[in-house]
């Protein structure tokens, strides 16, 4: 058996706080690897194994190649992208992240894109060249053009010998015999096809003969496509002033020109069928449209007949001096009215003249003058009364205050023998024996004059008073 190991021979204790549990653990190596910007978008090239797809719509399976495996998903909403369905053995380049699944602290591969594997070089400069063409807004909706509705010339832009210029002649011709077709023959694959295209498109813009333009060709693998997804191609599409519709493949088939144009069309037969109507199609709306203007016709023609057929049968008609005598009759009632409205009026006018007359008189400087003349002698008589009755009212009211004040003269009392006493200054009333003291001078008013006096003795009254 080993021996157990001392705790004395640790030179350093772990803390508590060091100590991670499996998910923190499993949580930190996950955000270790999500924090590394060249694992969160890198290609893989791989052989898939052990495919699973769940009724969930996910893909579970095994990127494998001849020295290791990679665990990987793809979530439906990604894979219900792919343009193939993957399967057990299929060498595929796939595009994703890595990161940690933290419950079984296993690291996987979450796919977003995936292609089967051989035109992985191709494939990327699609997508980066798709990228850079969105960001400068080339496949912006505001910038479609809206096809005409009855073109009366189509320029088709393609192969001469390939299956997709026929179908595209056959259906035009046969969907809208009238239609007039130019064809620009092009290479469609190949050293110099994304040119030819482009020179192509460029041309028919100068000639601006057409109304439209299919530009396309039949289905094919990703490099027979490839003229289609060249910049120089989805320049002139753009630069177009004719409207475009895209007509490259078959249905799962997307290419830069799809996105570029104005339309895109599944196919070649389906672009023919999208620029032009269908001739039977527009002989039904004919048909329809005549029934329905001959139905319009015969209902107007039905009520102008009920129309003139009442016409008919009117008094007006009938008995045309009945038309006449009412409006000759209210002829004579306003011209009563008219007369009568005028006589009142003339009655208030001369009413109205004789008021002013009137206020014109009553403003003569001369009539003004004897009016104030008047009033100021008015004035003067009734101010003269006013006097005397103030005068003789305030006379009134003098003598009652003479006889007031008289009756309340201390002369009157010293009349019967009464008189006053004042100290030495005659300022100060002597009211009481205590207001003088022995040897004072003090001064006596009479009635008829003044006595001045000392007090040789006091003699105060037995009462105390």
């Amino acid at each position: 058996m080993p021996k157990p190991v001392s705790s004395r021979s640790n030179s350093q204790h772990t803390s508590e706080d060091q100590i991670l549990s499996i998910k923190d653990l499993n949580r930190l190596i996950k955000r270790m690897l999500e924090g590394e910007s060249m694992l969160q978008d890198v290609w893989v090239r791989g052989e898939i194994s052990n495919f699973i797809h769940h009724a969930s719509g996910h893909m579970y399976f095994t990127l494998k190649d001849t020295d290791s495996r990679l665990k990987s998903i793809m979530f439906a909403s990604s894979n219900q992208r792919l343009p193939f369905l993957p399967k057990e053995g299929t060498r595929v380049l796939a595009r994703g992240s890595i990161s940690v699944f933290e419950r079984d602290g296993q690291y996987q591969f979450y796919v977003n894109q995936m292609q089967p594997d051989g035109i992985g070089s191709l494939y990327l400069a699609y997508e980066q060249l798709k990228k850079r063409l969105e960001e400068e807004g080339l496949f912006a909706p505001q910038f479609k053009k809206q096809l005409p509705r009855y073109p009366q010339t189509i320029g088709v832009i393609t192969s001469p010998s390939g299956a997709a210029v026929r179908d595209i002649l056959i259906t035009l011709k046969r969907r809208y015999p009238s239609v007039n077709i130019l064809l620009y023959p092009v290479l469609v694959q190949g050293t110099g096809a994304a040119g030819s295209i482009a020179h192509a498109i460029d041309s028919m813009n100068q000639q601006n003969e057409a109304e439209v333009l299919i530009v396309g060709r039949g289905g094919g693998s990703l490099e027979e496509l490839w003229a289609f997804n060249e910049e120089v191609v989805a320049r002139s599409v753009y630069a177009s002033a004719i409207p475009v519709v895209s007509a490259v493949g078959h249905e799962t088939d997307y290419t830069i020109c799809d996105f570029v144009a104005d339309l895109r069309a599944a196919t070649p037969t389906a672009a023919a069928e999208l620029v032009v109507p269908h001739y039977l199609e527009l002989r039904q709306q004919l048909r329809g449209r005549t029934a329905q203007l001959q139905k319009a016709l015969l209902y107007k023609l039905q009520q102008q007949k009920e129309r003139l057929q009442q016409m008919e049968r009117s008094q007006a008609l009938a008995n045309p001096r009945r038309m006449f005598q009412q409006p000759v009759e209210r002829h004579d009632r306003l011209k009563e009215q008219l007369f009568f409205r005028m006589k009142t009026k003339l009655s208030v006018e001369r009413q109205r003249k004789m008021r002013l007359d009137h206020s014109i008189a009553s403003f003569n400087p001369k009539e003004q003058v004897l009016f104030a003349k008047r009033r100021a002698e008015s004035a003067h008589k009734g101010l003269i009364q006013a006097m005397r009755g103030s005068l003789k009212s305030k006379k009134s009211e003098w003598d009652f205050q003479i006889r007031q004040l008289d009756a309340l003269s201390p002369l009157k009392v010293m009349s019967r023998g009464y008189s006053l006493v004042y100290d030495e200054q005659e300022k100060t009333l002597i009211k009481a024996i205590d207001g003088v003291q022995l040897g004072d001078l003090i001064k006596v008013r009479l009635t008829d004059g003044k006595l001045t006096a000392h007090v040789w003795s006091m003699e105060r009254a037995n009462d105390g008073k």
